[in-house]
């Protein structure tokens, strides 16, 4: 089986076809799958999934170009609901926030829900755009806490927390232009790899430029599979291992 840890089946794209989305995901081998908080309006829809479907979870957060939304006690309303299964996504994000003052801001609010995680003892989902280093500061300021990078960029100074972090790996690892992160993958170590598709987002190869959904996964898991020179079923086997660990599904 395959989970898939982060698939944003909340978003609008789904409206009209969430649960055959779901059923073809099932019917691929795709057993499980998180909803992490990306944008707070589609929350509910996120808990509405997660309490229809045995296999549908859901993370609470403010992802780092919403913080100016920033509500605590949104957070705190859902973080022990029993479907919940982390804080995220959180972290930072550069390319799409120029000004200092708001990169400043998402750094404290990136702080902010880190303590909230600790606090209810759940995992982060880290989004880290254009923003490595601070990342890293903000991580080596909370050694305790555990997480799985989100989309991992391929930067090599994310490796020294894979101690404590797991490393989201989509369909960019399929693109023809992710030399980096082919060239990085293998530094990884393997009981630190989970799958992801970000879906509707980053499509893999052959089907970008269309709406990715869960199905996708099997993709994923195939250049996985080529680039471990391992079988399918045993890259099934360890990154669904590795998702039951960090996120306790």
């Amino acid at each position: 089986m395959i989970i898939d840890t982060h698939t944003h089946l909340d978003n609008k794209k789904f409206l009209d076809d969430v649960d055959e989305v779901i059923k073809r995901a099932e019917d691929a081998g795709v057993k499980k799958f998180i909803i992490p908080a990306a944008d707070p309006v589609d929350l509910p829809r996120a808990i509405e999934l997660a309490q229809k479907y045995d296999n549908v979870y859901f993370a609470v957060g403010f992802h780092p170009v919403d913080i100016n939304k920033y509500d605590e006690k949104l957070i705190t309303c859902f973080i022990n609901h029993p479907k919940c299964v982390a804080v995220g996504e959180i972290g930072l994000d550069y390319y799409w926030v120029k000004d200092k003052e708001q990169r400043e801001k998402q750094i404290e609010y990136f702080h902010k829900q880190i303590e909230l995680a600790k606090k209810y003892n759940k995992p982060i989902i880290v989004h880290i755009r254009e923003a490595t280093e601070d990342s890293v500061n903000v991580i080596e300021s909370h050694p305790e806490i555990k997480g799985v990078f989100h989309c991992f960029n391929a930067a090599e100074q994310l490796l020294k927390f894979s101690d404590r972090f797991y490393y989201g790996i989509g369909g960019v690892i399929t693109f023809k232009n992710a030399k980096k992160l082919v060239n990085v993958f293998p530094k990884i170590p393997k009981n630190r790899v989970v799958i992801e598709t970000d879906a509707p987002y980053l499509t893999p190869h052959p089907y970008r430029g269309k709406r990715n959904e869960p199905m996708y996964t099997t993709l994923i898991r195939d250049k996985i599979a080529e680039l471990w020179n391992l079988s399918k079923e045993d890259v099934e086997e360890i990154t669904t291992e590795n998702a039951r660990r960090l996120f306790k599904i």
